[in-house]
Order: structure tokens, then C-alpha cells, then sequence
């Protein structure tokens, strides 16, 4: 029997999410399998799969995965098990023409078809086209590559419709990967995504972030599977003692941050774009994988390190308040909370789309 959460549609009379399903292993495993096993996620990026023959692995819902480049530039995305005895057909990434299983050496080619199987030839009743790898659903959009282990998903490009026009005027499809840095996080999942769907907590939290934005104009839009938050760059200011990140910000100029159900954030800055892939490890330990991209003639320059280490530390300023709202999660005293109809649009929207799944049968 699924769990139920009712999140009352009228934000005026809802309540937050109970913080009982913050720290519980059973949730945990049922959002794995309603949620993390059923959605879209993205994996990884284009340019690690861009020739013939390129490959690397990862995982998803705690499930293997590889995704390789096909000799005729097709993706493909297989679970990384090979069918004999449960052996990794490939490690790492890299670049090849064939998987070979560590264990026992059976080969697969760039298409998951079981090419070789070591002694087992002539062997009665084994037919190797029974054996190719197992299948999962891959897609790119923009550059990005994601996985569904739901083989009769919806496609991807039906639930990115709105977000690919919000996101256009970035010039995502130019950039390259400049940093990437994982934060092992001693909270749930939901506690991050939470934390980040509201800007209530700048001032308190993030006052470097907060002096490059315009917190008055802060705005929240909710939409079927996504989340946008965005703001005015505040740019130079007279008085200012010390010089801000983006002095030169002009009118017009937005940073905009794009979180889609359930765990991936696209963070929009005037000289970067951020990817964030934030991934439940355990009910209360959760990995947030950050990778910063700009522009090739950026690359390693002054400015875009600098705007790493900027990022840095409002992560780990989120980090620490997270990790800190985790534990007060346990405190007999709360149970849960209202949400601001000012501030929290985001967080509630977020508990809506969570319940729904949940509820379903």
C-alpha cells in the first residue's frame, strides 16, 4: 500500500510535506521505484559520448548503466550487467568498439549483442541472440543526455517543450565543460530540492549571492513539470567598497535557475551555465553533482575560475543549512510546515507533483 501525502492544491490552506518522509527508509525505496526508476534523468552530456565508440557508465536508482556512441552515431543506453553471471561489461569511459565483461570475458558490441561467449560454443539450448544487453531509453536535448529505465515513457522533448524556449537564450549549445566538483550531502534529497525551489533564504544564507541579485524582484513561476526562478542582476552600485561578481550586469539582465521534477537544475549566469544532478544515495545521504560550462574562449580564464569559486561557496552554504535542517528533522517538536504564498510558490509546487506520484496507484 503506497504511502499517502496530501498537499492541498490552494496554497493559502496547504501544508508542507511531513518530516517523517524526509528520514524514512521505506519511502526511500518506494520513491525509487515510483519516482527515480520511472522519470527522465539526466546522466551525462554530450560531448562524453560525441564519436563512434565513446562510452562511460554511471548510475541510475541505484541501477548500472552504460551509454555508448553506436558506429552509426546512434545513442545507446544499456543496463551494465552482462547476462551471464552479473559481471560489468564495461568500467570507467573511454572509447571502443566492444564490451568485454571483467568476470568471464563475454563480448558485447556498441549495439548490447552478445558477439562472444568463451566456452560456450555448440553448447545445447544456449542461443546468444537471447543474451544481448539489456535496453533502457536514452535521449539528448540541448547537449544533455538522459536515462529512463521506464521503457514505455512519454519522449522527453514533450515534458522540456516550455523549458527549451525559457532556456534558448543561454548559449548552452556553444559551451564546454569547464569544472566539475560532487558534494556528498548528509541530508535527504528533498531537503536540497526544498532549499533550492525558494529564494526566502538568500539574505539569511547567501549575503554574497544576495548583494548580486535583486532580491525585491525575486520571482518564482511554476509550471507542469519544472520550476523557474529568476532575477534582475543588480550590477554596480554607487558605494560599493568591494566590486561585485557581475559589476557590469545591465538592465534586462536576468540570472535564471530551472529545477525539473525530479533532481536536475539547469543554473543560468551572464558568463555560465551550472548543471546540477542531485542524487538520493540514501534516505538521509544525497550526492549533488555540480558541472560548471562556458564558453571555449573562457576556459580556465580568471574570470570563469572565479565564478567557480563564487558558486562554491553558495553550495556550500546550502550544504551546511541543509545538513542542519536534516537533523532538526528528527526533532519531536516539528511535524510540518505552511508554506510563504510570497516565497515558497516553488517548494509547494514541488510537494504537489511529489504527492501525485506517490498517491498513484
Amino acid at each position: 500500500m503506497p504511502h499517502q501525502f496530501e498537499i492541498d492544491r490552494d496554497l493559502l490552506r496547504a501544508w508542507a510535506l511531513p518530516a517523517y518522509c524526509y528520514r524514512d527508509s521505506a519511502i526511500f525505496a518506494e520513491e525509487m521505484s515510483r519516482i527515480f526508476s520511472r522519470n527522465w534523468q539526466l546522466v551525462g552530456h554530450h560531448d562524453q559520448v560525441a564519436k563512434a565508440g565513446d562510452f562511460f557508465t554511471t548510475e541510475l536508482a541505484g541501477e548500472p548503466l552504460l551509454i555508448a556512441r553506436t558506429a552509426s552515431i546512434e545513442l545507446n543506453g544499456f543496463y551494465n550487467v552482462c547476462r551471464h553471471r552479473a559481471g560489468p561489461p564495461a568500467t570507467g569511459c573511454g572509447s571502443r568498439k566492444l564490451f568485454r565483461c571483467g568476470y568471464h570475458g563475454w563480448t558485447y558490441d556498441l549495439n548490447g549483442k552478445l558477439i562472444s561467449a568463451p566456452e560456450f560454443e555448440a553448447q545445447p539450448g544456449f542461443n546468444a541472440a537471447e543474451f544481448s544487453l539489456t535496453q533502457i531509453r536514452t535521449e539528448e536535448w540541448s547537449n544533455l543526455i538522459f536515462a529512463n529505465l521506464d521503457l514505455s515513457a512519454v519522449p522527453l522533448a514533450s515534458q522540456l517543450a516550455g523549458l527549451a524556449a525559457q532556456f534558448s537564450k543561454f548559449p548552452f549549445d556553444k559551451m564546454k565543460l569547464l569544472e566539475r566538483r560532487n558534494y556528498d550531502m548528509q541530508c535527504n534529497w528533498k531537503t536540497y530540492i526544498d532549499n533550492y525551489l525558494e529564494g526566502y533564504h538568500l539574505p539569511s544564507v547567501h549575503p554574497g549571492l544576495n548583494r548580486e541579485l535583486d532580491y525585491g524582484s525575486y520571482t518564482v513561476e511554476p509550471h507542469a513539470n519544472y520550476v523557474r526562478q529568476f532575477s534582475p542582476m543588480r550590477g554596480a552600485q554607487a558605494g560599493d567598497e568591494t566590486a561585485r561578481i557581475y559589476s557590469s550586469a545591465t538592465d534586462g539582465l536576468t540570472t535564471d535557475y530551472f529545477w525539473v521534477f525530479p533532481n536536475w537544475m539547469l543554473n543560468c549566469y551572464p558568463d555560465n551555465v551550472q548543471i546540477n544532478m542531485i542524487c538520493p544515495l540514501a534516505p538521509e545521504r544525497t550526492m549533488a553533482v555540480f558541472e560548471w560550462y562556458v564558453l571555449p574562449e573562457l576556459l580556465g580564464s580568471p574570470d570563469a575560475l572565479r565564478s567557480v569559486e563564487f558558486s562554491h561557496q553558495t553550495q556550500s552554504e546550502d550544504l551546511a543549512i541543509c545538513e542542519t535542517v536534516q537533523k532538526n528533522l528528527h526533532s519531536r517538536s516539528y511535524q510540518r510546515g505552511r508554506y510563504s504564498i510570497k516565497q515558497e510558490v516553488g517548494v509547494h509546487a514541488f510537494h504537489r507533483m511529489y504527492a501525485e506520484i506517490m498517491n498513484s496507484d
